[in-house]
């Protein structure tokens, strides 16, 4: 893993798809973590996590992470989520950040020295490629040791670096997900991408 100590790096983290990454590898990601993880290896002058949120309920299971993220140093960038029935009769949530996140990086890139990108989608590739013309190296941080890759190729051989979400997860993993007590203690709030009609 290649970082400079000087190096000015801020984090885009897409939040459903590193629960989604994480979670399909057997954690859950401790936040509090995951910052002063990268804070030691570099100058992090900012860490966004982007994430629709549905307002139609009183209570969404992702709010007491936003709330928490939002007072423990992260940008926190949401936006509605739209829900819907899909064709087996399951109700759906959709909400893509991706322009939100491609708006933000392309404006902090005359910023910063380093981005680091959390998320496997394809779609990122050309941001990624727009982002390095403006001399911006680009780390992706996803998995491809889940069944399937949560990374796709082309985003992987665009990046300057790839860091495998199951080797430096270690670093930032709440507990392990297999049995879990009834009450255990939170670092972090998680769980907040879970499927209501899973439960």
């Amino acid at each position: 893993m290649h970082f400079s100590p000087n190096e000015r790096t801020a984090l885009f983290i897409d939040g459903a798809n590193l629960y989604s990454a994480s979670r399909n590898l057997g954690f859950d990601v401790d936040y509090r973590n995951l910052l002063t993880f990268f804070r030691k290896q570099t100058n992090v002058l900012r860490a966004y996590y982007y994430a629709a949120v549905l307002e139609t309920e009183e209570y969404s299971p992702l709010k007491p992470l936003t709330d928490w993220l939002a007072y423990n140093g992260y940008t926190l960038v949401t936006k509605p989520a739209r829900e819907f029935t899909d064709a087996t009769g399951r109700r759906r949530v959709k909400g893509n950040m991706d322009i939100e996140l491609a708006i933000d990086m392309l404006e902090l890139s005359p910023k910063i020295d380093h981005a680091v990108l959390f998320s496997g989608d394809s779609d990122f590739r050309r941001l990624v490629e727009a982002v390095q013309r403006r001399g911006v190296r680009v780390s992706v941080v996803s998995s491809i040791k889940t069944s399937p890759p949560m990374v796709a190729d082309e985003l992987r051989r665009q990046a300057d670096q790839f860091l495998e979400l199951a080797e430096i997860g270690q670093e930032f993993t709440r507990r392990q997900m297999e049995p879990r007590p009834a009450r255990a203690p939170r670092a972090t709030p998680a769980e907040p991408y879970a499927d209501p009609t899973d439960a």
